[in-house]
């Protein structure tokens, strides 16, 4: 009995691992395309084809709000750079 619950909460364990796992790879995916897509916007301006949304913009227009929050914003990007960074 104790051997088929040490069982299950391994697979329980890995699950998580491999979710995790998932979660980071989408994130370093979707942070790729983010830094693409400024590079594209900087060289060849908001008129690229594959890429229909201002991303540039939209980087901008959130360090714009963090920058009117003040302390506020400062804490925010200090709790997502600490989520970002915790590998």
């Amino acid at each position: 009995m104790a051997e088929a619950k040490k069982s299950m909460e391994k697979k329980a364990m890995d699950m998580m691992a491999k979710l995790k796992g998932w979660i980071g790879g989408i994130t370093e995916l979707g942070l790729a395309i983010i830094a693409l897509g400024v590079v594209l916007q900087i060289i060849f301006g908001t008129g690229v084809i594959f890429m229909p949304i201002d991303i540039l913009g939209n980087v901008i227009g959130f360090v714009k709000v963090l920058g009117a929050e003040g302390l506020v914003g400062l804490v925010a990007l200090w709790i997502l750079w600490g989520i970002y960074s915790k590998k």
